[in-house]
């Protein structure tokens, strides 16, 4: 299905979709937080999308299985697998930042194939095939970065690499680089490929958090690792950067 024509219409689908149920409440005082067992905020919109994504899936891929944050795994064994995220990033939506965005992966035996990523507050949708990428459906391609003293860091939560890794190491790197910045979850990650950052990381990630990200960042041409450079999984974070540059940020991690 990587080369499937009706893939690209029908992420766009599941991405507009969703959006008429989040937008509305972006920003929302009237919005109501609650908080999970494993201490993480979800409201009414990201349940409400993700059971939006799912009928849709079922009604037009019923052999494929659905694998997302807000509810149970269906037919997790099949070798088509979708895992959504609907609001990745919802303390910054609940908070009324619009650095938030839906994961929409395809994976095929467990091999992303296919990624979208929403930021509906600003209207772009980026999708990737781990060959190319578009935003809008116009090409992305990553920019060659600076120097690295010059390059923009970015990570979600600026206390997590410390906890997660060698504090030494990202004290390296925040020093290293120029600006640093917590514009994080699936934004930075659009905020690199599209030529505002050069380094973006997370020290730790869900399955949902990371799968639909990699098709899209591979199709612009950045190297995506996890912490240590090997194939990212998410328990071992992940760290995003241009071919000149993703060396020498995972040895400066890991000194």
């Amino acid at each position: 299905m990587k080369d499937d024509p009706a893939i690209i219409p029908f992420l766009k689908q599941l991405a507009f979709e969703t959006a008429k149920v989040i937008n509305p409440l972006f920003a929302n005082p009237d919005l109501e937080v609650e908080w999970k067992e494993d201490d993480t905020p979800v409201t009414f919109a990201d349940r409400r999308a993700e059971e939006i994504m799912r009928e849709m899936i079922s009604e037009k891929f019923p052999s494929h299985g659905i694998i997302g944050e807000e509810f149970d795994d269906e037919n997790a064994d099949a070798e088509f697998t979708w895992v959504l995220d609907p609001i990745d990033g919802t303390r910054s939506f609940a908070a009324g930042s619009p650095h938030f965005g839906t994961l929409i992966c395809l994976r095929q035996n467990e091999k992303p194939i296919w990624g979208a990523i929403h930021i509906p507050a600003m209207g772009k949708l980026y999708i990737g095939n781990n060959d190319y990428c578009l935003c809008n459906d116009l090409p992305v391609t990553l920019r060659k970065p600076p120097p690295l003293d010059k390059c923009f860091l970015l990570t979600t939560d600026p206390k997590s690499p410390a906890i997660y890794h060698n504090g030494d190491g990202w004290d390296a790197l925040v020093k290293a680089t120029d600006q640093y910045r917590s514009w994080g979850d699936c934004f930075g990650y659009t905020l690199l490929i599209s030529g505002g950052a050069h380094i973006m990381t997370d020290p730790i990630m869900n399955l949902w958090d990371i799968a639909a990200l990699i098709p899209v960042l591979r199709g612009a041409g950045a190297v995506a690792t996890d912490w240590y450079g090997n194939e990212p999984v998410g328990e071992s974070g992940i760290v995003v950067a241009h071919p000149d540059i993703h060396a020498d940020v995972i040895r400066i991690l890991n000194p």
